[in-house]
């Protein structure tokens, strides 16, 4: 619906630019010194208000009206059978929507094709009602900008102010999705916690993680959601990945920007710089193909058993990934330092690796330490290479030699696995809630340790 309504709204508004801007022409029988704006603005302005009006009225009556939809069927269904729990509700209603899309449903019942059937007929008219408001809202204001174009009609003028306005309300928009995001984190914590009634407990020290195995019964065991094994899992795969980007890269940093000759620098920065543009994927095959055998073999040759999913294979790989995002920051904060202090170290006789240890790394530190602090953060949000090198278990284990999984795996997992995504969303946004809190805290205690750092520098 949205691709074809995004069709109509650019075909009629560019329908009305172009004849806005004849228009304008004509009432002035081609003087067009004699109006107030160039008919490029009258045709830009007729645009805009089409495309916009209408663009308005296919986002709200969308999204307004499938919500209706979905809670008219959820009351149908509580009406029908008033002893299911809101878990088997949203099943019942999963159910329904697989059967009416031609999919396959869990169970079929009478209710549950009644309710498909419903809803059929309900998205029907849903979809043909939208895409006419939609016509409709962006005909009616094509043709009021299109009657008001004169010769003192001020198209400039009000083109300039639509266009101000709109900037303003991407900003707004931009606040309030953040603003909606840790709003919906929230609302879906207190959610889940509420099913488990409320032991919070057992989400944050429990050890044991499979929150979907009593979803079938309509409930949530308090028992089965322990997230420790997630937290374990992504604490020891980002450490292992930040002791191989974090030096590497800082390393690599301070040789290009002070001890590389421009011939080096010129092609080793960008042959570094590559393996920021390659698809994670790759990351992920190249750890399960190559790295993850040739660990499990050498760690035989030597007596070790490594498994072949492994934390160590997760970690080495995705600090690779990671290396060019230090490395590259750290270096344009090193080579932001005033050459000034390096003239003056050097006059007071230090050497250049004095000068570095001494001057510039503690110069360049809070930049240093955001590099890292974004290296932390990408390597905490990755999940492809968590899935294909270290596997998708809960294990609670601090051995980097066996399987382990991510947070942010479980949560991919329980969002597309079969359950219905509004079921699995309650475990799933209580885990990046977490991650959330984590990453927070993460970024207050960086801005501390840069603030005090850097008042030295001032």
């Amino acid at each position: 619906m949205l691709a074809i309504g995004l069709t109509i709204l650019a075909v009629l508004s560019v329908a009305f630019y172009f004849a806005a801007r004849q228009r304008a022409v004509s009432v002035v029988s081609g003087e067009t010194k004699l109006l107030h704006s160039r008919p490029n603005y009258h045709g830009f302005y007729a645009l805009l208000v089409s495309l916009l009006s209408g663009l308005i009225v296919l986002l709200v009556a969308g999204t307004i009206w499938g919500q209706m939809i979905e809670r008219g069927l959820m009351s149908d269904i509580a009406a029908a059978a008033p002893d299911l729990s809101p878990i088997e509700r949203e099943l019942v209603l999963s159910d329904a929507h697989a059967l009416a899309d031609g999919g396959v449903a869990s169970r079929v019942d009478p209710l549950r094709e009644e309710i498909a059937t419903t809803y059929s007929s309900q998205s029907g008219l849903h979809f043909l009602g939208t895409l006419a408001l939609t016509f409709a809202a962006s005909a009616l204001m094509g043709l009021w900008a299109l009657k008001s174009v004169s010769p003192g009609w001020r198209a400039r003028n009000r083109s300039e102010t639509l266009v101000e306005r709109l900037l303003l309300a991407m900003a707004v928009i931009a606040v309030l999705t953040t603003v909606g995001i840790v709003m919906s984190l929230i609302f879906e914590t207190i959610n889940f916690f509420s099913n488990i009634n409320w032991r919070i407990d057992k989400f944050l020290f429990g050890t044991t993680w499979s929150p979907l195995s009593g979803v079938q019964e309509g409930k949530l065991d308090p028992d089965k959601v322990g997230a420790i094994p997630l937290f374990a899992g992504t604490l020891l795969i980002t450490v292992i990945a930040m002791l191989v980007a974090a030096p590497i890269g800082l390393f690599a940093a301070i040789y290009l920007s002070d001890f590389a000759s421009p011939k080096v620098r010129a092609w080793a920065k960008p042959m570094l710089e590559i393996l920021a543009g390659i698809p994670t994927v790759v990351y992920g095959f190249f750890a399960a193909i190559t790295l993850a055998p040739f660990l499990r073999n050498s760690g035989e040759a030597i007596g070790l058993s490594i498994a072949s999913e492994s934390a160590l294979a997760a970690g080495i790989v995705m600090g690779i990934m990671i290396i060019p995002f230090i490395s590259s920051l750290s270096d344009d904060v090193i080579n932001a330092v005033p050459q000034s202090l390096r003239d003056g170290s050097y006059g007071l006789g230090a050497t250049k690796a004095e000068t570095i240890r001494q001057v510039i790394l503690p110069a360049a530190l809070p930049g240093i330490v955001s590099a890292i602090l974004l290296g932390i953060s990408r390597a905490v949000g990755e999940t492809m290479i968590v899935v294909m090198a270290a596997g998708q278990g809960a294990n609670l284990t601090a051995n980097p030699l066996e399987a382990v999984t991510t947070v942010t795996v479980q949560i991919v997992m329980l969002i597309t696995g079969d359950t219905e995504a509004s079921t699995a969303a309650g475990p799933a946004f209580t885990l990046g809630f977490t991650l959330f809190c984590v990453t927070l805290l993460m970024n207050v205690v960086a801005q501390r340790i840069v603030r005090k750092y850097r008042e030295l520098y001032d």
